[in-house]
């Protein structure tokens, strides 16, 4: 059974709103997404002076998307355990701490993808 509500086109065009709104809310209210946005956008430019190939390319400029999609990802959770209420539970620490973890692990992703690619590149 499918949920009721618009389809084809009217759904795309709804579902690219609500994806910018998500996109604002981020910028507007986590700090660690900007930071890491900022960063992106210094890194890419330098990937295309980094990679000596396509696929390097490809592999630098994902770790960067990794990384906004897990702070995305991480925000969202954040905010439904903050709208739950504000009393301390193991669960929502929990949640909150394994949001962190995919950030952390995400960062973990980029540093090595770069650190390889570098090395490669300038290492004998």
């Amino acid at each position: 059974m499918s949920k009721p509500g618009k389809t084809g086109i009217a759904r795309i065009i709804d579902a690219f709103g609500y994806s910018m709104k998500g996109f604002v809310a981020a910028w507007k209210f986590e700090a660690a997404f900007r930071q890491e946005v900022v960063l992106g956008l210094i890194l890419i430019p330098v990937a295309f002076w980094l990679a000596t190939t396509h696929v390097e390319l490809i592999l630098l400029i994902s770790s960067i998307f990794w990384v906004w999609m897990a702070e995305l990802a991480n925000s969202s959770v954040e905010a439904v355990v903050d709208r739950t209420g504000s009393e301390r539970h193991e669960l929502s620490g929990r949640a909150k701490d394994i949001g962190s973890a995919l950030v952390f692990t995400s960062l973990i992703l980029l540093a090595v993808v770069w650190g390889i690619v570098a090395a490669h590149r300038f290492l004998p």
